[in-house]
């Protein structure tokens, strides 16, 4: 069980940090996404990292404003979110994968309930 928190409303540059706590699993196990769902728009790719934490991907549109992160001791991931835009709003999930260091959603596996994150202008 994954479970994603960390969200709300916030100016345009500021900054949240998200959460994902897992549960039920062996955390270390499993690469780790963030993935984010615009009104009206298809799930996409944010944000991804291996299961040591040792490399780190993002979307071109994220990158160099938000940080990826894992503490596996705790059985969480984090997304660090700095220079918010108003295109950044949507809900953010964070999911698992078990084989793949994936930018596709499809080979996830486990998935949090969201978060909904709002960027005011």
């Amino acid at each position: 069980q994954l479970q994603a928190s960390g969200g709300g409303l916030v100016q345009a540059g500021g900054s949240l940090r998200l959460s994902c706590a897992a549960s039920g699993l062996t955390f270390s196990n499993y690469v780790m996404g963030w993935f984010r769902q615009a009104p009206g728009r298809e799930r996409e790719f944010v944000a991804t990292i291996t299961r040591s934490g040792g490399r780190t991907s993002y979307a071109d549109s994220v990158k160099a404003r938000f940080t990826i992160s894992r503490d596996n001791a705790k059985n969480t991931a984090y997304l660090q979110m700095s220079t918010l835009k108003p295109e950044d709003t949507g809900v953010y999930y964070c999911a698992t994968d078990q084989f793949d260091f994936s930018r596709v959603a499809k080979t996830y596996d486990y998935w949090g309930q969201g978060t909904l994150v709002t960027v005011s202008s």
